[in-house]
């Protein structure tokens, strides 16, 4: 025997029903404190300030790698030979 109950209502219905709290004002007033730093945090840094503080030694080290390539097909281009 299968006896099944549809039960049509509402997340707030719900939430009211099992007496759980509602923490809808606690979300919003959260979330609206998270879009005002991360907004005064964009505003604050400029894009040249973002890539060296995300990325310190990201491009120095594409640089050295670059001359490590240039130096060693000049290398071949000698035929192996250093100078």
């Amino acid at each position: 025997m299968k006896i099944t109950v549809d039960i049509d209502c509402t997340p707030e219905e719900a939430r009211t029903f099992l007496g759980l709290p509602d923490v809808r004002p606690m979300q919003d007033a959260l979330m609206a404190q998270i879009q005002e730093r991360m907004t005064a945090s964009l505003h604050a840094m400029e894009p040249e300030v973002m890539l060296k503080t995300w990325l310190p030694a990201g491009v120095q080290g594409m640089e050295q790698l670059q001359k490590m390539f240039w130096a060693q097909f000049a290398n071949a281009g000698r035929g192996g030979k250093k100078e």
